[in-house]
């Protein structure tokens, strides 16, 4: 069972979340999140040291809501680029289910915070990124793909696409969500991937 402790930081991470989804917010203070908590600014320092804490535990909850999904994609479907369609989908939806995060993910929420929570976001991108690269070799080893394509390119050009669909969703004030379209724009990335092979007109 959760301890109580446990429970609290998990309440003060989930208002956290839930303060970030105003598109246009004020920048979120302690003094802020503790009136909407109803407590104390040192009540919050019990359970978390800083502010920057707090993103940190909202950043770990992202990592892990969507590496235990990713992990389970490339564990039991073999076909590379059926992960690489599942990785993607989970991505926008993880986005659409959670405003919040979203703006944490884009780096939007973190403008003025501590510089290693950008840093941290970075990473998390970087190991979506190479994810998507390995599947992208397994597609090559099952002849789906062109053993001399540029995976890393094409990886970095799926995360860019990912990345764009979850600006334009905070952007818009979460009116453009990131799964519309998505059903047409997977066959238009599907033939990219498939065209792509060695330099244009080798």
């Amino acid at each position: 069972m959760a301890t109580k402790p446990g429970e609290r930081r998990l309440q003060i991470l989930q208002t956290l979340a839930e303060m970030l989804e105003t598109p246009k917010g004020e920048k979120i203070t302690t003094a802020a999140l503790a009136a909407k908590l109803e407590c104390s600014e040192a009540a919050l320092y019990r359970h978390f040291a800083s502010k920057a804490q707090m993103f940190e535990g909202l950043i770990e909850f992202i990592e892990q809501s969507l590496f235990s999904v990713i992990n389970k994609i490339t564990a039991e479907e073999s076909e590379g680029f059926k992960q690489v369609e599942l990785i993607i989908g989970l991505l926008l939806r993880f986005a659409q289910r959670n405003r919040g995060m979203t703006r944490v993910l884009i780096g939007d929420a973190l403008v003025n915070e501590n510089e290693r929570l950008q840093t941290r976001i970075n990473a998390l991108l970087d190991k979506v990124e190479a994810a998507m690269k390995l599947a992208l070799r397994i597609a090559a080893t099952q002849e789906n793909l062109k053993p001399d394509a540029d995976f890393g390119a094409l990886a970095n050009l799926l995360r860019c696409y990912v990345v764009g669909r979850w600006e334009q969703y905070a952007r818009s004030g979460f009116t453009r969500e990131p799964l519309t379209q998505w059903p047409q724009q997977w066959p238009m990335l599907y033939f990219a991937c498939l065209s792509q092979s060695g330099a244009p007109g080798a």
